[in-house]
């Protein structure tokens, strides 16, 4: 039950991706080009998860335990590292030189493209790397 959840979340998810055009990097790129062209429609997607999410964690905290869990599991560390920091660096240049993040590039591989081939392959070895850099976690 636990991984139809997650599957079906994940379906879900991505079909949002997919409706506001999401899947799109052009979009994503026309975001970010604050100078130039710019497309404000990622902030509206952006907004509603943030609506979602705020309600959604109001609604699940209610709850004594989770629906297919005995507990909780919730992160314990509060700090800001080198790790952390560099990652998200890395991450926001992929993301702005691509306009692909994970979420997105798993959504669109039924139309795959050789930029989102690239894409997916340097998120592969990335993946690979870091759990050969850093094998604890």
């Amino acid at each position: 039950m636990k991984a139809l959840a997650g599957y079906l979340a994940g379906l879900l998810f991505g079909l949002g991706l997919a409706i506001s055009g999401m899947t799109d990097p052009a979009r994503v790129i026309g975001f970010l080009d604050v100078a130039g062209d710019w497309d404000p429609t990622l902030i509206f997607v952006l907004g509603g998860a943030v609506v979602t999410t705020f309600i959604g964690y109001r609604l699940v905290w209610r709850r004594q335990t989770p629906v297919f869990e005995s507990r909780f599991q919730l992160p314990t560390r509060r700090d800001l590292d080198t790790r952390l920091l560099g990652g998200a660096a890395l991450f926001g240049i992929g993301w702005g030189l691509s306009g692909y993040c994970p979420g997105p590039a798993v959504a669109s591989l039924p139309g795959l493209s050789w930029p989102l081939a690239a894409f997916v392959v340097t998120l592969i070895a990335g993946w690979w790397l870091s759990r050969r850099m850093n094998p604890g976690h």
